[in-house]
């Protein structure tokens, strides 16, 4: 490489450094929302277990016919599935964090909704539990953010 080609590449990586920087700032930017960040990753990826795991157990009681679980058995699975890409990218202090945790406490909010109908099942109730204690960590994490 030449000195112009050298001169070239680091100008154009210091233009595009620039422009990235120039935007919003990073939500990672600061060790004192690393915490929050933190603690909904972790509640996040407990949630996404406890429904994984619910879901199962959901399966199991439709499959032997009690079929008012098939509503709560789709919510697990869905939950589940946003609770895991919330966890992933708050745990990278991703800057959609808010947007994906937003969406992960609604749906947090509605699964508990339908496994508290079946509130004497200890495994749905563990189940509404991390789904109200995810909700609340995504909602604390937002909260610090914006």
């Amino acid at each position: 490489m030449d000195r112009r080609e050298a001169l070239g590449f680091f100008g154009a990586t210091a233009l595009g450094i620039a422009v990235a920087e120039s935007g919003q700032a990073r939500p990672d930017d600061s060790h004192k929302h690393a915490e929050h960040f933190d603690m909904c990753a972790r509640a996040c990826t407990d949630c996404q277990k406890v429904c994984d795991s619910c879901f199962h157990h959901c399966a199991m009681l439709v499959a032997r016919g009690e079929k008012d679980h098939a509503r709560s058995m789709h919510s697990c699975i869905d939950c589940a599935e946003v609770c895991a890409t919330a966890a992933r990218l708050t745990a990278r202090h991703s800057p959609t964090s808010v947007v994906v945790c937003d969406a992960c406490a609604k749906v947090c909010d509605s699964c508990a909704a339908d496994c508290e109908k079946n509130k004497s099942d200890q495994h749905m109730a563990a189940c509404a539990k991390s789904c109200r204690d995810c909700a609340r960590a995504c909602r604390e994490m937002i909260k610090q953010l914006t």
